[in-house]
């Protein structure tokens, strides 16, 4: 029985507070990236699309698995859009358009730090559209998702799920940590008062957008290290891959004939400060 429980312990070791050990979690992260980067080479030689959407509440997490995500990973084939507000010319638009000039060409991986679900959560509960742009959004949006999935784009939608303590104590952190306080905006402190109408917002979503053939994946962000593990093993669950043969390098020796180099002191150097 105590080999059992040693066993448990070596697998997903704890901190006395019940989160994941720092330790344990680098380990693993390590080797989660190793297959992300095997995974978007095989995007890259099969020449897929591929399209995740991270939604969930201020604060739940979804900056920090993006940036894990893309840590390794080469920026010209997985990208981040993070959209900020819409110009006017945007508005008068029809909506999924201007989300629409970011999706990928074939090859390439792009991930939504928020997305078109934009309209079904801030929009809705903070008023910036009507209720006939609202039901009209949530009428289109599984045939918009339908129509990329059924050209060939692969799309996954994540949604990161924190309880209100959790978010309070990370606000609390944010607007007391000089390195985060940028994260805090006003937006923040009215979500917090909004919490029960974020929540009737998101159950409202769920229902009309959680479909079969595009399905939202919860992720419990309560334990941050463990929230970017599994949404990343998720992940490359999800999309079938396989590692691309490549052939060894040698590098050439540099040939410096006939070249004389100006003198470096002709240079401007930064200053060695450390």
């Amino acid at each position: 029985m105590a080999s059992k429980k040693s066993d448990k312990k070596q697998k997903h070791p704890e901190t006395r507070t019940g989160r994941l050990n720092k330790k344990f979690y680098f380990k693993e992260l390590e080797k989660l990236q190793l297959e992300l980067v095997k995974l978007h080479e095989w995007v890259k030689k099969e020449e897929l699309r591929v399209v995740v959407l991270f939604e969930g509440r201020d604060a739940a997490g979804k900056g920090g698995v993006i940036k894990r995500i893309t840590q390794r990973l080469n920026p010209r084939i997985c990208r981040v859009v993070a959209l900020g507000v819409p110009t006017e010319k945007e508005k008068s638009q029809w909506y999924f358009q201007r989300y629409v000039a970011h999706l990928p060409a074939t090859g390439e991986m792009v991930l939504f730090d928020r997305s078109w679900y934009n309209r079904a959560g801030v929009e809705r509960v903070m008023g910036f559209c009507n209720d006939g742009e609202y039901w009209e959004f949530l009428r289109s949006c599984p045939r918009f998702e339908e129509m990329l999935i059924q050209s060939g784009t692969i799309l996954i939608k994540y949604w990161f799920s924190v309880s209100d303590e959790e978010q309070e104590k990370r606000f609390r952190d944010r607007i007391d940590d000089p390195l985060k306080r940028w994260k805090f905006s006003p937006m923040d402190l009215e979500s917090r008062t909004r919490w029960v109408e974020y929540s009737r917002a998101k159950d409202e979503m769920f229902a009309y957008t959680d479909t079969k053939i595009c399905p939202w994946y919860v992720v419990n962000a309560d334990d941050k290290r463990r929230a970017r593990l599994n949404c990343i093993s998720h992940l490359l669950s999800v999309i079938p891959y396989k590692e691309v043969k490549k052939e060894k390098v040698g590098l050439p020796p540099i040939n410096k004939e006939g070249y004389v180099r100006p003198p470096i002191t002709e240079q401007t150097f930064v200053p060695q400060v450390y």
